[in-house]
């Protein structure tokens, strides 16, 4: 019937859809045709829907009987949504249930919504999208203004207009705006690139802000679980639930067992809400699930559920200070006082010489004359004093700091998402740079996750060949593995191949079982009902049902998990011919030693054990909230192999020669953490195999707190731990004053991911609770991937350093010379635009060349960077104050001696001073690209952006000497005053490899300053 009615709207609009080119009278005969072919498509429709009798009316009243919506016509949305808003259980039984509610929005509760395009745009035009409209993002207009808001450009700008209006009053307009209008052209251009850099940014953050809300979902469509984008997600989907899933949208439990949910995010309680078909069926969107499985019917999606009106109304705070950030405030503050100081001191000096008829004009005659100066010339050069000691003031405060650090952890960040990291929150990027200690787990990091069972041991006796195993047998471990597991199997028709879904561990038995032991999952499930579920967590590392038989009504227990632990349920055994025999102390220690055989192996280790209830426990047990754990019957052992990454040891050896310790910390047994941490090179076969390296969970729990401290940091693999045993050790750690990154990623991970320095969770295998708590994400899941994220978090450490470095030698040099001439000679050799330039080059330009470093070998060579070190290093200050006294010695011989060194005239002076000073900062930046390093140009042409900048530099100073003469207050140079200036500034670069010679000491140079 729907596909009748979407041919027939179909036709209808193209029929309607009349054409731009017929004439006004065909147009009229379009109209006519159209009207006759909708009545009688419609009437015909009409007929064919017998419950249907609406007369036939105005096109207009016919129309509303055949929109999409009419497919729910029988569920009115707005009340479905209301009564799970409400926990209604009332109205959802006068809905017919669940069931009713499943059955009005089309749903089949085993096999999902259909699934096929049309069905699911229906389903959205109908219910709507599971997206939420985002605040406004801030336009380019918005950073213009933020720009504007700084006090020194507000005061430059007053400068600049009273300049400008006194320069056309005196010179008229053809000459008189160029000092003004130079000024304003210079502050613009800071503006932009300051606003444009901020507006770039914004929109990287906003763009991470997307792909980390994107959430993949697993839902059933079809009879088929797959993954979707939780913004796939429509009213009608089956979504399948396990620990640690954030609820999607809001909706109505159908199937599962032991099912948690923590609303604290919703309620502010954080009491876990125990939600049934029964008492309490109802899941809201946002929440997340703290125990057991589910399967949940969507409700509603997006603005419809609750969260998708909180999150509306929340924009992520993208203005989040860093420590580095802060502590460059401080330092940016510092060097403001200074220059403010010097600035006032310069304005002082100036005015006073102004007054006392010290200084002259162009022509060489004295400005003021007392009483006879014009009140014109007197404001004209007020003025201009004040616009000089404020450009001194721009030029002191390093602006550019605070913007180095946003290029480059913007920069990084866009690098690292292309490295398979995802950073949530910035600060992680820089203290990545000092981590000493990376607490990692095995499963999926140091290993590929790609889970196959490749040994399974009945009694005591390995099984090669599955029908040798006795049939008894055979029907417990299919019953085991069928009915006791969160997977499932999907195969499209008898003759396709099996699909798998699940943990890895859940795949690769149930792989075993269907292809090895022949199991038929579904038949199983059809002849058994489950009563009652205790699901896996960390903790417990083990997972058990109870059920019951339909056939005979008899209750089994079945348990599955660690091998040990599994092991020490038991009280007897089945051996290879399906004998039940008792497990006495030397059968135990027997089955210890083959479990610690596999292990050796690398294998991890899973029992299956089982336990028929007696008949007059059955009532009792089904009553009975907790399973029987104890006198079981182990039914077998399988071991798993897992393979570690390609690729993981060298990452270990690297972060190890970086300086950083790496610690193993896994829920496997002693003896398989061990051979996995050998093969990764965690643990050195020659040195690291005392008892001290290697310890189990529970006996790092029970040490004394002064114990631990002497231990932990001997400790390379934790084995059996369990989430708490995590938090404990990095508790202990940061006591110590180490600096920790931890992986993680199940919901028990959460608190050691928040306790920890820097939180890295699993993009594929973390859950939600563990990404949320995290600071980065590790996309694909691989160790290899937390080294770089190292290496790049010196490298944000290390490119501030260098900018650091590149900006204070600029600072010093243009305040000591500015200042000097000020004092001595009465006058600034650097304009207010010349000043500006300065300042664009250093702060905007210099800040793009030198914070999109790539990663280097040379930073793995170091030691971590401690937190509370200095950010300016002696060696930084050896070559700031080497370069800053060399540019200051040949910029004031040029002022005071320049005019007879080169015979040449005033103005052209001050132009060799402003070229010279400019080159200086060209050649230097080469310099600050190495700190230590003596070759400043190793890796150079790898650095596009770093070239193209020295190069646009280059062009534009050339452009503003030869070109802007009146806008720049410039004369042309001629060749041999050009080679004389880039001859003077290209020496820094072997002074600056003389200086890197130098030995500096250890002791911070301003250790008394805490900045």
């Amino acid at each position: 019937m729907s596909n009748i009615l979407h041919f027939n709207l179909s036709c209808i609009e193209s029929i309607l859809d009349v054409p731009a080119t017929l004439s006004k009278p065909n147009k009229k005969w379009h109209s006519a045709f159209a009207t006759i072919y909708c009545s009688r498509a419609l009437h015909s429709l009409l007929n064919k829907k017998k419950s249907s009798k609406l007369p036939l009316s105005t096109p207009s009243f016919v129309v509303v009987s055949v929109e999409p919506h009419v497919a729910f016509s029988n569920i009115d949305h707005t009340s479905l949504t209301a009564v799970v808003k409400e926990k209604n259980l009332d109205q959802l039984r006068e809905l017919g249930g669940v069931e009713g509610v499943a059955d009005a929005l089309k749903t089949d509760t085993k096999n999902g919504i259909h699934g096929a395009v049309e069905d699911v745009a229906e389903r959205q035009e109908t219910f709507g999208s599971n997206t939420y409209p985002r605040p406004p993002t801030k336009s380019f207009f918005y950073f213009v203004l933020e720009a504007f808001k700084d006090l020194t450009i507000l005061i430059l700008l007053a400068c600049a207009t009273l300049s400008l209006g006194f320069g056309i009053k005196e010179h008229g307009l053809k000459e008189g705006w160029y000092d003004g209008g130079s000024i304003f052209v210079a502050v613009f251009l800071v503006i932009s690139v300051s606003a444009v850099s901020n507006f770039r940014q914004n929109r990287q953050f906003e763009k991470l802000s997307k792909v980390s809300n994107n959430i993949k979902v697993e839902v059933v469509r079809d009879g088929h679980r797959q993954q979707i984008s939780i913004f796939e997600i429509v009213v009608g989907d089956v979504v399948c639930l396990k620990i640690g899933d954030q609820v999607p949208a809001d909706g109505l439990f159908l199937d599962g067992h032991s099912l948690q949910v923590d609303e604290s995010s919703m309620t502010g309680e954080s009491d876990h809400v125990q939600v049934n078909s029964t008492q309490n069926p109802f899941l809201f969107s946002g929440t997340k699930v703290a125990d057991g499985y589910a399967q949940m019917l969507v409700t509603s999606v997006g603005m419809n559920t609750i969260w998708g009106e909180m999150m509306s109304t929340i924009s992520r705070n993208i203005n989040e200070q860093t420590p580095l950030q802060a502590r460059l405030n401080k330092l940016t503050s510092s060097i403001g006082k200074v220059g403010l100081a010097i600035a006032f001191l310069v304005l002082v000096v100036l005015v006073v010489r102004y007054f006392t008829g010290n200084t002259e004009d162009e022509n060489g005659n004295q400005e003021f004359y007392g009483s006879k100066t014009k009140a014109d010339d007197i404001v004209n050069a007020m003025v201009r004093i004040i616009a000089a000691a404020v450009t001194i003031v721009v030029v002191a405060i390093p602006e550019g700091l605070p913007l180095a650090v946003t290029l480059t952890l913007a920069y990084s960040m866009k690098k690292m998402m292309a490295d398979q990291a995802m950073v949530r929150k910035l600060p992680a990027c820089e203290t990545m740079g000092s981590a000493t200690t990376i607490c990692t787990d095995k499963t999926g990091t140091l290993t590929l996750n790609q889970m196959k069972v490749t040994k399974y041991w009945l009694g005591k006796e390995p099984v090669e060949d599955s029908s040798s195993i006795a049939s008894n047998v055979l029907k417990l471990i299919q019953q085991g593995v069928a009915l006791n597991t969160t997977g499932s199997i999907y195969r499209a028709t008898s003759g396709s191949e099996f699909e798998f879904s699940g943990s890895p561990t859940e795949k690769a038995i149930l792989s075993w079982a269907v292809l090895e032991l022949d199991m038929d999952m579904e038949r199983l499930k059809q002849n058994h009902t489950i009563l009652h579920v205790e699901a896996f967590n960390s903790e417990k590392k083990r997972s058990g049902i109870l059920m019951r038989k339909k056939a005979d009504n008899k209750m089994h227990v079945h348990w599955k998990g660690a091998a040990e632990m599994i092991l020490a349920m038991c009280s007897s055994y089945y051996d290879a011919s399906g004998s039940m025999k008792d497990l006495d102390d030397a059968e135990r220690m027997t089955f210890e030693q083959i479990i610690q055989g596999m292990a050796a192996s690398s294998l991890r280790c899973i029992a299956f054990a089982h336990k028929q209830i007696p008949e007059e426990e059955q009532e009792i047990s089904e009553g009975w909230q907790r399973l029987t754990e104890d006198s079981l019957t182990l039914i077998g052992l399988v071991g798993i192999k897992d393979p570690c990454r390609p690729g993981v040891r060298k990452a270990v050896e690297d972060c190890q020669y970086a300086g950083v310790n790496v610690k193993m910390i896994t829920g496997d047994n002693v003896f398989t953490a061990r051979a996995i941490a050998t093969e990764c090179g965690i643990l050195r076969p020659d040195r690291d195999m005392n008892s001290e390296a290697v310890v189990e969970g529970e006996v790092f729990r029970k040490y004394t707190p002064e114990e631990r401290m002497e231990k932990v940091d001997k400790i390379c693999v934790m084995a059996r731990s369990s989430p708490f045993d995590k938090l404990l050790m990095v508790q202990c750690l940061k006591q110590k004053g180490h600096v920790v990154a931890v992986t993680g990623d199940g919901t028990n991970d959460a608190p050691a991911l928040k306790e920890a320095d820097i939180g890295l969770s699993m993009g594929i295998q973390g859950t939600e609770v563990a990404k949320e708590s995290s600071d980065i994400i590790i996309l694909d899941d691989n160790f290899a991937s937390v080294a770089t994220v190292l290496r790049w978090g010196r490298c944000v450490y290390n490119n501030i350093q260098k900018f650091i470095q590149f900006q204070l030698t600029v600072n010093v040099a243009a305040l000591v010379i500015n200042f000097v001439a000020a004092v001595s000679a009465g006058e600034v050799p650097l304009t207010a635009v010349q000043l500006l330039w300065v300042n664009l080059i250093m702060d905007t330009l210099g800040a793009l060349a030198l914070a999109t470093e790539q990663p280097t070998k040379e930073l793995m060579e170091k030691p971590p960077v401690g937190r509370t070190e200095p950010l300016i290093s002696n060696i930084m200050w050896r070559n700031i104050l080497a370069q800053a006294l060399y540019q200051i010695a040949v910029l004031l011989t040029l002022q005071f001696r320049g005019e007879s060194i080169f015979g040449v005239s005033e103005k052209v002076k001050n132009t060799l001073i402003f070229n010279t000073f400019v080159l200086c900062q060209v050649f230097n930046e080469f310099n600050a690209r190495k700190l230590e390093k003596k070759n400043v140009f190793k890796g150079l042409h790898k650095n596009k952006l770093f070239l193209g900048i020295i190069g646009m530099t280059i062009i534009l100073q050339v452009v503003m000497v030869e070109f802007l003469k009146k806008f720049a207050d410039t004369e042309r140079l001629n060749w041999g005053q050009w080679g004389a200036c880039i001859g003077i500034a290209a020496a820094s670069w072997p002074i600056g490899w003389v200086v890197k010679g130098i030995p500096v000491s250890d002791k911070p140079f301003l250790s008394y300053l805490k900045w």
